[in-house]
C-alpha cells in the first residue's frame, strides 16, 4: 500500500504549502527571503546544478554526434552519442510531461516549455531516425540535425553551420565535381558555351572560377559566426549561393533569424530605456524566480520521501513576539491607518481574533474620512486667519 502511495505520489506529486504560497508581498519581507536562502543553500543549488548538467550533457552527447566531422569520430562512438542522447532527451521529456499534467495552463503560459519539448522530442527523432538510416548526405536528415541543434542550444550560426557545410571531401587546389549541393567548386561562379547556332548551351561548365573560403562560410565554425554577424548587419551575400526556393530549409532559418533578433533587440532597447527600476523590485523578482525553480525542484525532482523529510524541507519559519507589545503594536499602524492593506487580508483577521483586537476597517475608513475632512477645515481656517491680520 505504501509502494503504491509512493508510485502515485512520484506521477502525480502533491503540492506543498511552500509551491503553492509563491507570493510577491512574501517576498519583500526578511522572512521570506529568509524561507528561499534556506532551502537553497539546502538543496535548491545542488538539483539546480545537477538539472543543469543534464541538459548540457544532452546537448553535449547531441552537438558531438551532429557536428563533428567523419575523419575525427567514428561512427561507433558517434552511434553511442546519439543513444546517450536519446536517453537522456527522454528523461528532459518525462519530466517536462509531468510538469503540463500537474498544471496545464500554467504550463502553457510559459513559452520556454513548448520551445524545450520541440528541442527534446526532435534531438529524440533525429537521433533514431539517425541510427536506422546513417546516411549523412540525405537532405531530410541534415535538415533535422540543424533545426535540433537550433532548438537545443539556440545558435543560428551552428544551424547553418550543419546544413550548409560540406558534405563531402574537397580540395581548393583541385578541382571537385560531385552531387554535394554544399561544395565550394560547385557553388564557384561557373561558364557554358553556347554550341551552335540554336544558341543550345553546352551542360558542362566551360570555365569555372576558382573557390576560395568565402565561397562557402560555413566550412568552418569560426567563419559560420562571422556571417551570422554579416548577415545581422545586413549583408547576406553569404546565403546567396543557394536558391531559397530549392532550400526551404535554408529561408525558414532566415525569417527566424531576423524575428527573433529584432524581437530581441526590441526587448533590450524597451530594457535600456526602463533602467529606472526600484532596487527593492528587483530583489523581490530575484527572490520570486528562485521560489519558482525550488518549487519544480521540489515538485518534479524529489521523491515523495524527500519532500515529508522535514527538518530539510520546513514549510515554515516560526517566530516568538510578546503578546502585549504585538498588541500595542497593531493598535498603532490601526490609527495611522497603515493596518488596512489588501497584503495578508486572512493573515491580519486571524491575528486580531488571536489578540482579542476588535477592528471595524470600515468604520476605521469613516474615522479616516472625518480626520480629513477636519484637517481640510483647519487649513481652510488658518487661510482666512491669514486673510484678516493682512486687512
Amino acid at each position: 500500500m505504501y509502494f503504491l502511495l509512493w508510485f502515485l505520489e512520484l506521477i502525480s506529486p502533491q503540492p506543498s504549502p511552500f509551491t503553492e504560497t509563491i507570493n510577491r508581498n512574501i517576498y519583500k519581507t526578511w522572512n521570506g527571503e529568509a524561507l528561499i536562502n534556506f532551502k537553497w543553500n539546502a538543496y535548491g543549488k545542488y538539483y539546480y546544478a545537477m538539472i543543469w548538467i543534464l541538459f548540457m550533457s544532452l546537448l553535449g552527447c547531441f552537438t558531438a554526434a551532429a557536428t563533428i566531422p567523419q575523419k575525427y569520430i567514428n561512427e561507433e562512438v558517434r552511434q553511442q552519442l546519439f543513444i546517450a542522447s536519446i536517453i537522456l532527451g527522454f528523461i528532459h521529456l518525462i519530466l517536462e510531461i509531468r510538469q503540463f499534467f500537474n498544471d496545464i495552463i500554467k504550463w502553457f503560459y510559459d513559452f520556454w516549455n513548448i520551445f524545450d519539448v520541440i528541442a527534446y522530442v526532435l534531438s529524440i527523432y533525429t537521433s533514431i531516425y539517425w541510427l536506422k538510416t546513417n546516411d549523412k548526405n540525405n537532405n531530410y536528415l541534415i535538415t533535422l540535425l540543424s533545426f535540433s541543434c537550433l532548438f537545443l542550444d539556440i545558435n543560428f550560426a551552428h544551424a547553418f553551420y550543419i546544413l550548409l557545410s560540406p558534405r563531402s571531401e574537397f580540395s581548393f587546389e583541385q578541382p571537385t565535381n560531385n552531387d554535394d549541393p554544399n561544395n565550394p567548386w560547385n557553388l564557384a561562379s561557373s561558364y557554358n558555351q553556347v554550341i551552335d547556332n540554336d544558341r543550345n548551351i553546352n551542360s558542362n561548365p566551360f570555365m569555372i572560377q576558382t573557390p576560395d573560403k568565402n565561397t562557402n562560410m560555413f566550412i568552418d565554425i569560426r567563419t559560420s559566426l562571422f556571417a551570422m554577424y554579416l548577415f545581422l548587419a545586413g549583408d547576406s551575400s553569404a546565403l546567396s549561393n543557394w536558391a531559397y526556393i530549392d532550400n526551404p530549409s535554408i529561408a525558414i532559418l532566415i525569417v527566424l533569424f531576423s524575428l527573433l533578433v529584432v524581437i530581441y533587440l526590441m526587448n533590450l532597447l524597451i530594457g535600456l530605456l526602463n533602467m529606472e527600476i526600484g532596487e527593492d523590485n528587483n530583489r523581490v523578482s530575484y527572490l520570486i524566480q528562485k521560489a519558482e525553480i525550488l518549487a519544480e525542484i521540489e515538485l518534479f525532482y524529489l521523491l515523495p520521501h524527500q519532500r515529508r523529510w522535514q527538518t530539510w524541507f520546513p514549510e515554515a519559519i516560526h517566530y516568538y513576539a510578546d503578546v502585549d507589545k504585538t498588541r500595542i503594536e497593531i493598535k498603532r499602524l490601526i490609527e495611522e491607518g497603515e493596518w488596512d492593506t489588501k497584503e495578508f487580508a486572512e493573515m491580519r483577521e486571524k491575528l486580531l481574533k488571536v489578540l482579542d483586537i476588535k477592528h471595524n476597517p470600515i468604520d476605521n475608513e469613516v474615522m479616516l474620512k472625518k480626520l480629513e475632512r477636519l484637517e481640510e477645515q483647519n487649513i481652510e481656517f488658518e487661510k482666512l486667519l491669514k486673510e484678516i491680520r493682512a486687512k
